[in-house]
């Protein structure tokens, strides 16, 4: 059997990335098979693919972009048993960006049946790294009132997820975010400000008692005024400033091990279900499409979480 795939067998811009049929993988030890309903578009997907993580200018084999993924199980690997044929899952598969993709079946979780495909997809990444961020800021598990945190990019992937979570243990958020996002940022719990020039003056002016702990997730420049704010760079962490991060001596946060991905996966799925938290808006792609709606990701051309759907 063969089913469309999209692929990249030098490095460079949209371009390069090419739908080509291929024999279906076959799921091994621990693996399954997944039927793809979604996939999402992530901004390591087009980095990976530009080359710039890269010394060369091809990669060793053609190469298949995406990890965020959504589908139903086809066949299960040996020594799987806790999933099987027919169970709608959500998680990570390395080469998502297919209508096949084999996952790891420690890597995925089960769809709630009042997600979309398409909204589990956009799920993974922005949850877990919600969780990992804001345990690495001191905001784990437990009753965090009276702590005020800003959130930088609060109407995005991350920072959606960031705003609820952070709610929901208690703590007073400030969310940043455009114009057009400024109710959106307010319907999660938080109050919402403009991000750009003056940030620090307006954030003073909602907090005069001052802010405690502060998250990056948009890559824009707050950073300097984030560490103004908490008063330390050891109070602010970022998942998308790297250059800021080494200059100013604030944590770059990025991977976490697996089992704890998948445990935060779950809650935030459980969260999900029963409408504790509600996802960013989603807008999808056919995947023959995949290199606009990286370029669309890349320059923000469209606001929400891209998905590709076979």
């Amino acid at each position: 059997m063969t089913s469309r795939v999209v692929q990249y067998r030098r490095f460079g811009g949209p371009e390069v990335l090419e739908v080509v049929e291929r024999e279906d993988p076959v799921p091994g030890e621990g693996q399954v098979l997944l039927a793809v309903r979604a996939a999402a578009v992530n901004p390591l997907d087009w980095k990976l693919r530009s080359g710039a993580m890269a010394g060369t200018d091809a990669p060793p084999e053609p190469q298949v972009p995406g990890y965020d993924v959504a589908g139903v199980v086809e066949a299960v690997g040996a020594g799987v048993t806790d999933l099987a044929v027919g169970d709608e899952v959500l998680g990570k598969a390395p080469g998502a960006y297919a209508e096949k993709a084999v996952a790891t079946a420690t890597s995925l979780v089960r769809k709630p049946a009042s997600l979309s495909f398409a909204q589990a997809a956009s799920v993974p990444v922005g949850a877990t790294t919600t969780y990992r961020v804001l345990d690495l800021l001191g905001l784990g598990e437990g009753d965090h009132t009276g702590t005020t945190l800003v959130v930088d990019g609060a109407s995005g992937a991350v920072g959606v997820y960031a705003v609820q979570l952070a709610v929901a243990r208690g703590a007073t958020v400030i969310g940043t975010a455009g114009a057009a996002h400024q109710d959106d940022v307010r319907a999660l719990g938080a109050t919402p400000v403009l991000y750009g020039d003056g940030l620090a003056d307006r954030v003073r002016a909602l907090a005069p008692q001052g802010v405690d702990l502060a998250l990056e997730t948009a890559g824009k420049g707050a950073l300097r005024d984030l560490v103004a704010l908490t008063g330390s760079p050891e109070k602010v962490i970022t998942i998308a400033d790297y250059a800021g991060a080494q200059e100013l001596g604030v944590t770059f946060s990025s991977g976490a091990d697996p089992a704890d991905e998948r445990r935060w996966l779950a809650d935030a799925t459980e969260c999900l279900a029963d409408g504790r938290f509600r996802t960013t808006a989603v807008v999808t792609y056919p995947l023959e499409e995949a290199g606009k709606a990286q370029d669309d990701n890349q320059y923000g051309r469209v606001a929400g979480k891209l998905v590709l759907v076979p």
